[in-house]
């Protein structure tokens, strides 16, 4: 009976040492790959990220929650992804050791039709191998070789016994790991990793505009942050492609870093931020990605707010129970002008009244979740298969 093991050591033509094999996100010290926060994403001072220019200090929109909350609410859709990364061996290629890390992607999309009628959207739910690019001795036909290496894995038997499939192999390339030399090669296969979630994060997004689901009257709320970064591989890695997707998207992110929080001229707005009133806004601030680095790009700008939807006496520190509100500027007339502040105000109103009930005892982040997305990270979570079922399947 063949393992995978042994597939990849015939066509690498490279040797696998059977290493301990564990969970990495439990294992290691991954550094900062999520799309939460980047340093990339630049504060453009002197704009405003909404209409209301004379707005310069916190708002209340605890009135505009207690006039919707009886209407139908905005937000119809919920979309979380997540992935589950583990090292499964090292591979000698060319006297070089590299590691092989393997994952479980999930990605969902959950929609209420009513408040006791919650369902599954969109679920995607993918296996997939991330190798250096080495491991092809091929070098030329890369997307066929690693395909018909994917196809090998799934005939074992193994594979075939548990009744799973690989979707995917990927491949990180070590050159990265040379001009970074913080980076191991475990953080790059990671990220190749969680490139190809969020790549099924957007292919979910189009599905839904593709069928009319989205619209100025439901609207998607996405789980964390819509900054994305530009990644070389992918079916939607071109954002200018995407763009106008996201034209009823909003992303909300839990956790944030406070001091990535600037004022309309670029100063630290955290100690602002932590006294941030109950069910107060802030204003709206505009952000651009940096255009030195990307500017192939085209022209992306951001809307970002930050709401307090928990009493601070009630939570850890100053910031829980603080929501970080993005939105991507779509027409002209936004990239200038930023949103309309009465958009703002709904989208906000909106987000106060999803905050209840609570996952207290639940979730360490129980402050800052919404109860929609806690169902739908719980949901998607529950379609992973266990760690020590994946990692026997190596």
């Amino acid at each position: 009976m063949k393992k995978i093991r042994e597939i990849l050591e015939q066509q690498t033509n490279g040797i696998c040492y059977n290493s301990y094999k564990y969970c990495a996100d439990d294992e290691l010290r991954i550094p900062t790959i999520n799309y939460e926060e980047s340093q990339n994403f630049t504060l453009l001072k002197n704009r405003y990220g909404e209409t209301d220019t004379s707005l310069n200090q916190t708002k209340d929109v605890s009135k505009k929650a207690k006039l919707l909350n009886n209407s139908e609410p905005l937000i119809r859709y919920f979309l979380d992804g997540s992935r589950r990364t583990y090292k499964v061996d090292d591979i000698e290629i060319n006297k070089r050791i590299f590691p092989i890390m393997a994952g479980q992607i999930g990605v969902a999309c959950c929609q209420r039709k009513s408040p006791h009628h919650f369902k599954c959207q969109e679920l995607e739910h993918n296996m997939v191998i991330s190798l250096p690019t080495e491991a092809n001795p091929e070098v030329r036909n890369a997307d066929l070789f690693f395909n018909n290496l994917k196809d090998k894995i799934n005939s074992t038997d193994r594979v075939k016994k548990s009744q799973v499939k690989f979707s995917n192999v990927l491949s990180y390339s070590s050159r990265e790991n040379n001009e970074s030399k913080e980076l191991k090669y475990e953080h790059l296969g990671i990220a190749a990793i969680q490139d190809e979630m969020v790549d099924g994060e957007k292919k979910i997004v189009s599905n839904l505009m593709a069928k009319n689901l989205l619209n100025e009257d439901n609207y998607l709320l996405k789980d964390g942050s819509l900054q994305y970064k530009p990644m070389k591989t992918g079916e939607y890695k071109e954002l200018s492609k995407i763009k106008n997707n996201y034209r009823w998207v909003i992303g909300v992110s839990k956790l944030f870093n406070p001091e990535f929080s600037k004022d309309r001229n670029g100063k630290s707005n955290a100690a602002a931020l932590a006294k941030l009133p109950l069910y107060h806004r802030t204003p709206a601030y505009m952000f651009q990605h940096d255009r030195d680095k990307w500017a192939y790009l085209g022209d992306y700008k951001y809307s970002v707010w930050y709401l307090r939807i928990r009493d601070s006496k009630h939570t850890e520190s100053p910031f829980s129970g603080i929501v970080k509100i993005e939105k991507i500027l779509i027409t002209d007339n936004e990239c200038e002008y930023g949103l309309e502040s009465d958009l703002i105000d709904v989208i906000s109103a909106n987000i106060i009244n999803e905050r209840n009930p609570v996952c207290y005892g639940k979730d360490s982040r129980w402050a800052n979740h919404l109860y929609p997305v806690y169902l739908t990270e719980l949901f998607l979570k529950s379609k992973y298969l266990s760690d020590n079922h994946f990692l026997n399947l190596f």
